[in-house]
Formats: structure tokens, sequence, C-alpha cells
């Protein structure tokens, strides 16, 4: 056994939905990542002398990941900022990228920069450098900036005519116009910027050692090679190089024969039909073991409201109405993120957790307008021939509730099949998220839209027509 299985292993977060260069799901095996972030991740892990293991995550949750401890790094494009340096440890900046313009053909020569694009809309993606600077010129100019969730659709929409302009980094403005074209990039850079990698506030010795191997490796090449290989290596990365050597006294290398870049492989569906399987799996399994915590959370809830003492009655209202005034989204985060530093739940308990205690607020709604809308003649006739409201409850009211609940918990159970793909910003890799991968991958929404459309419905519509079946039947009993 070698010394580096004795460790533990290097845990590193990334998001493989944002694709290559950085992060992207091997098309010869989903199961696995390329890019340069991740041969970046394997160099850091050889330096400490530990095995790399990747930890899929949201792009716009890595830092909090990495502070929450769900690995000890997080690299995927992540931009060097100072609202980041203020709260997290982040490493030497491995790369330095320049914020270009993209416009379309015919606005070649009159968008060149920004000035230019007074009272005019620019796309970007949220949370980034460059959203800044949009902001920072709609204070002077009146621009407006249009920020989007991922780096794929303001192209699209650019083409489109949708917006007049991009600014992003030039590595993801390279890649959109090989993959989509239709604009054209202006060489004027708008400003630099620089990839980090970023990691929790209290492993600043580990990050002094990740440093001092990413020196390292700047200086025997390695590095170099890297971007070589991916195809973003240039002149002026270069010159950051040797700026970074030379504030440490060590030479910069020779530069690397030029090689080809990594091909961009993209395999057709059944390369990725297993890895979409286990994502389907692990939506089915969320979705059964949340709508049963929901079911019997609910009903609990559902006979408190009814049977219980008014100070009772009055807390469970509060529980109700706030979770179904607040998003599910925001309650994953707070449950994952916000209480780990009393409780630390694993991604998986968190994602049942939430839904569940999201679903069930909706389910108690549910049985409680069934368990009062039985007649109370009934209610009144049981009680005058001697039962307890234990019996009452068991023997006329809850069956009678059951079938007047049967359909809207059936509905309910379809939409926490389609919600659960918000567990993705919590490090799940469910159905959803596993098809943006593939999508990413394969430069499309159209076949993976179509084969995840086709497995919910197989999950949806042989459940919807059972409830059917079963409602027939109660009737005509």
């Amino acid at each position: 056994m070698t010394e580096a299985q004795t460790r533990p292993p290097f845990r590193w977060g990334g998001d493989a939905e944002g694709g290559a260069p950085f992060v992207e799901a091997d098309a010869a095996d989903p199961t696995r990542v390329r890019g340069f972030d991740v041969e970046i991740a394997e160099m850091i892990a050889r330096g400490l002398g530990r095995e790399p293991v990747f930890v899929q995550v949201a792009w716009a949750s890595l830092a909090q990941s990495a502070e929450r401890g769900d690995y000890e790094i997080g690299l995927s494009g992540v931009e060097d900022r100072p609202e980041l340096r203020t709260r997290h440890a982040l490493t030497i900046p491995y790369f330095e990228f320049q914020e270009v313009l993209a416009v379309r053909p015919a606005d070649r020569g009159r968008f060149r920069t920004l000035a230019d694009l007074a009272g005019r809309r620019v796309a970007t993606l949220g949370g980034t450098m460059a959203y800044d600077l949009l902001l920072a010129e709609q204070a002077r100019t009146g621009l407006v900036p249009v920020s989007y969730d991922d780096d794929v659709h303001p192209y699209t929409d650019l083409v489109a005519g949708r917006v007049d302009a991009v600014l992003l980094d030039d590595v993801i403005a390279a890649r959109s116009l090989r993959r989509t074209g239709g604009f054209v990039i202006q060489p004027q850079s708008v400003a630099a910027g620089h990839y980090v990698g970023v990691m929790a506030s209290s492993h600043a010795v580990l990050r002094d050692s990740v440093d001092d191997i990413l020196r390292a490796r700047m200086a025997d090449g390695s590095l170099e090679r890297t971007f070589r290989a991916w195809g973003v290596w240039s002149d002026a990365q270069a010159a950051y190089f040797e700026r970074v050597l030379a504030a440490e006294g060590t030479p910069a290398p020779a530069h690397a024969a030029r090689q080809a870049e990594a091909p961009a492989r993209n395999r057709g569906l059944g390369a990725y039909l297993p890895a979409l399987a286990r994502a389907a799996g692990i939506t089915l399994l969320l979705s059964c073991l949340a709508m049963a915590l929901a079911v019997a959370l609910g009903i609990a809830v559902a006979a408190g409201r009814v049977y219980g003492h008014p100070v009772v009655r009055g807390a469970l209202a509060v529980y109700v109405e706030v979770v179904r005034g607040t998003p599910v989204l925001l309650q994953l985060f707070v449950l994952y993120y916000g209480l780990s530093g009393v409780v630390r739940l694993p991604a998986f308990a968190a994602a049942v957790l939430g839904l569940g205690l999201n679903y069930a607020a909706y389910e108690s709604e549910i049985y409680r307008a069934a368990l009062q809308a039985v007649p109370r003649t009934q209610l009144e006739a049981a009680r005058t021939l001697g039962l307890s409201e234990g019996q009452i409850l068991r023997l006329i009211r809850g069956p009678q509730a059951l079938r007047l609940a049967l359909a809207p918990m059936t509905n309910d159970f379809v939409a926490l099949l389609k919600d659960s793909s918000l567990v993705s910003v919590i490090t799940v890799v469910e159905l959803t998220k596993q098809t943006a991968i593939y999508a990413t991958n394969a430069g499309s929404w159209v076949v993976p839209g179509i084969v995840c459309s086709l497995i919910y419905l197989a999950f949806s519509l042989p459940l919807s027509r059972a409830a059917r079946m079963l409602e027939r039947r109660w009737s005509a009993v």
C-alpha cells in the first residue's frame, strides 16, 4: 500500500455542469471528470501525498461548501474577489483571465467598450467579477446588466438579439464561440481577473502548503503544460507566471512545447445512461423518503390542529405558515449551510429532511381539511354509541378522510418528485443535475431534456394512474 493510500483522501469540490475546460464529465466515463481544474487538483493531491476525490457541488455554493467542510478546496473557475478573501482562505491565483465583450458581428464597430453600451442590455453570469463591473458601469452610464444563472444562455440570447453584448471571461467566451458561433469577441479586454482555490478560513496552514505546490508547478512547467493541453495558454499567462515567480526569486521555466488542445469528446446517449440511471434512482429514493416523512409528520400536525390544546394548535399553525410562506430552496440552504455550526447533516439527509418538512406543511392542510369534511352527524352518532375519540378517528373519520386526501396527496408526491431537482444546491447529484452535466457535454438540451422528461414521466404517470384506479374502487364501495 502506498503512502498516499494510507493518508486520508484529498477531497476537492467542483461543478461538472460548468463544463470544459474547467471541470466536465468525461464522455467516455461520466462518473469521472476532466479539465484543467481537475488536473490542478490532482497536482495538489500528489504534492500533499494524498489521493484526490471529487465532490460535485453547484458553482454558486463552492465557497459555502468549503467553509462547511464538505471538502478541503473548491476549484472550478473560482474568481479572486475581495468579498471571498474576507470570509475564506484563498490560494494564490493560478490563472489570469481577461474579461472580454462579445457582440454580434454587425455591432463589432459600435460596441468596443462598456462606455459604448450606455443604455444597452449586457448579459453576464451572476455573482462574478463581470457582474460587479456591469453594476459599476450602470451607475455611470445607465447600462443595463442582465444576470444569468449559467454561462451558455447569455451567448444564445446575444445571437437571438435579446441582449446587446455579453461580458465574461475570455475562456468562457472562446468556448461558447466554438460551440455556438454567431458572435465576435472584441480584442480589447475590459479587465483582468484571476482564478483561485477557495478553502475554509480555518485551513490557512493547508492553504499555505497548497500555495507552495502551485508555485512549484509554475516553476517546473506543469501548469503551463496543462493550460496548453486545454488550449488556454497565452502570452499574458506566461507573463503572469513570471511575475509570481520573480516575486519569490524563482527563475521562470523554459516554455513547454505546444501541445494539442485536449479534444472535446462528445459521446452518444448510451455513454450517459448509467449515470442518468443512478441519478434517477437517487431522485426516486429521495422523493419516496421525503414523502414518507411528509405524510407521517403531516398526519401528526393535522391531528394536533384538530384535537390539540389551543397552545399546540397555535404552535403548529405557525409552523405551517412559516414553511408554506418561505421558499423550499431557502429552507434547504438554512438546513445544510445555516445550521452547520450546530449540526452538520449529510447532504442526502438534509435533502430528505428539507423536502419532508416543507411538504409536511402542505400535507397537514390536506389532511386537516379532509378530517373536517367528514359530516358532523356521523361523529355525533359515533359518540352517542359510546365510541372514544380515538376509535372515531381510527374507524370512522380517518378512513373517510383518507379517501378525500388521496388525490391531492398524489399530486403533492408528483410535485415533490420535480422539486427534488432543487437539492443539487446542497451537493446531491439527482436526475436534473446529472442531465445538466450531460447537456453541457452535448452542447444542447434537446436530447438530454427529452430523456430527463421521459424519466420523470415514467415515475409520475403510473403513480397518478394507480391513484385514480384506487379512487374509483373506493368510490364504488
